[in-house]
């Protein structure tokens, strides 16, 4: 981005100041479109699980910020391009799903939406189509003929996502290496249909949308543009999204509103202001004042983090208690009964659940393994006491308050319910 650009539309001012944009197509261009208030723009969501994780949220919130200046944002559901499968930034084939298996991770998916983008026929409201209506239609020889002949092989093996997966020796099948040309026309065919201009994602995404305005360009359509957010890590380099236990899923039967309220309130330091930015609708010069604290201060910052992160994807409510479970469970001490919990039958635990397997059930550890690691480095707990005999075993008397606390360091907690 050229120093000298001063953005006149809201939308692109908004996504420079909070730290959205990474690359654009024509910065000038797609300025003036959305000035005019006629800018649509997609972003597409691959059905491959059956709910989207945090490293989804980064492209969610710039359709937020799209509609809130005054744009059409347009997420699309991949129920088309899930079945070939996304090359991009993957060392090996991703498995391929049914199509059952993607209908039901579709609907999965679409559940979070509605928490950032208000859908309906007016001018500026979303629409959520699937690429499936008119992918699954195409007709082989027809695609090759009309479409496929827009497209350069020797541009398509410089593209990062199949060079990547080449020059390492991993195999890259014909169906992914057509990805990019289904992802294209996606492009062409929303702007067909609803008059889509602008195509956004992550900077991995750059190549196949760049190649999406070049197969517009030579079938016709307007003017195409791109724009690209930066693919995040925090500031100790880790990825996104990704913890030790797995996925940070975004629906809570993925994953425990009060587990993903800890997963922000856990963020590093120097990662504080600029999660504020992206990830709340929280005001830059609130961000500013926040993003200064030291100390100790910093963690009521991390509080707010938490909180209004969670407040965007579960509501205010199941923010606020989540909020109120760790007040409970850390600064007073007490088991709180809203803390993450499984069900365990009274029969079983009244024979006696061998520790190990109990940390194992609750998720707090991949395996039994990685259990007798934690016992010996003193990180599992059972009701606030440390596990020091990994043969031992749980039972009724381990009750307190009729539920069994387990705990993994001092911020991963499960209780144990008797049903």
């Amino acid at each position: 981005m050229s120093a000298d650009f001063r953005p006149k539309s809201d939308f692109l001012a908004t996504l420079i100041e909070r730290g959205f944009l990474h690359q654009c197509s024509d910065l000038e261009g797609l300025d003036q479109k959305a000035k005019s208030g006629d800018l649509i723009a997609y972003i597409g969501f691959d059905c491959t699980a059956s709910s989207l994780h945090v490293g989804s949220l980064l492209p969610i919130m710039m359709l937020h910020w799209l509609q809130k200046t005054g744009g059409k944002p347009v997420p699309l559901m991949g129920g088309g391009t899930t079945r070939v499968g996304d090359p991009s930034g993957k060392d090996e084939s991703r498995k391929l799903l049914t199509i059952e298996q993607i209908d039901a991770n579709k609907e999965g998916i679409k559940k979070v939406f509605s928490r950032f983008l208000t859908f309906g026929s007016g001018k500026t409201d979303a629409i959520m189509p699937d690429n499936a209506e008119w992918l699954a239609k195409l007709n082989y020889i027809e695609f090759l003929r009309d479409v496929g002949r827009h497209f350069s092989v020797n541009r398509m093996l410089s593209m990062d996502s199949v060079k990547m997966r080449l020059e390492r020796d991993q195999e890259l099948s014909f169906i992914e290496f057509n990805y990019m040309c289904l992802q294209a026309y996606d492009f062409v065919e929303l702007n067909k249909r609803y008059g889509c201009t602008l195509q956004m994602g992550g900077s991995d995404q750059w190549g196949n949308i760049v190649t999406g305005i070049d197969l517009g360009r030579r079938m016709g359509t307007p003017q195409l543009y791109a724009l690209t957010a930066p693919l995040l890590t925090t500031a100790s380099g880790a990825k996104m999204g990704k913890t030790a236990a797995g996925a940070v899923w975004l629906n809570a039967d993925m994953l425990p509103v009060y587990d993903y309220w800890q997963y922000w309130r856990n963020t590093e330091d120097a990662d504080v202001g600029r999660f504020l930015r992206l990830f709340t609708t929280m005001p830059t010069d609130e961000i500013a004042r926040l993003e200064k604290l030291g100390g100790a201060e910093i963690n009521e910052a991390k509080k707010l983090l938490a909180t209004a992160a969670t407040a965007l994807v579960h509501g205010e409510a199941a923010a606020e208690l989540a909020a109120e479970t760790a007040r409970k469970t850390f600064e007073e001490g007490v088991t709180a009964d809203t803390l993450p919990s499984i069900g365990i039958a009274r029969a079983e635990l009244a024979a006696g659940v061998g520790v190990l397997t109990a940390f194992v059930r609750a998720g707090l550890v991949a395996s039994t393994g990685e259990a007798r690691r934690q016992v010996k480095g003193g990180g599992l707990r059972v009701n606030d006491a440390a596990v020091t005999d990994e043969r031992a075993s749980i039972g009724p008397n381990d009750l307190t308050d009729g539920v069994v606390k387990l705990s993994l360091g001092k911020k991963k907690h499960v209780l144990l319910r008797p049903e």
